[in-house]
């Protein structure tokens, strides 16, 4: 069975707030930080990392 990643990570995103509960400036640090990191120099060594 073949899930495309945004649907996964959607998923994971949706029952992580609903179970947890962080708070919302945690969330909008993680995603700012994961999109500035995604454009940066580090991008390369990061996409190795986790293939």
């Amino acid at each position: 069975m073949e899930v495309p990643l945004w649907l996964a990570l959607l998923v994971v995103g949706y029952l992580g707030v609903k179970l947890i509960r962080p708070p919302a400036w945690l969330i909008a640090v993680l995603l700012l930080g994961g999109f500035l990191l995604a454009d940066s120099v580090l991008a390369p060594a990061i996409g190795t990392f986790i293939k």
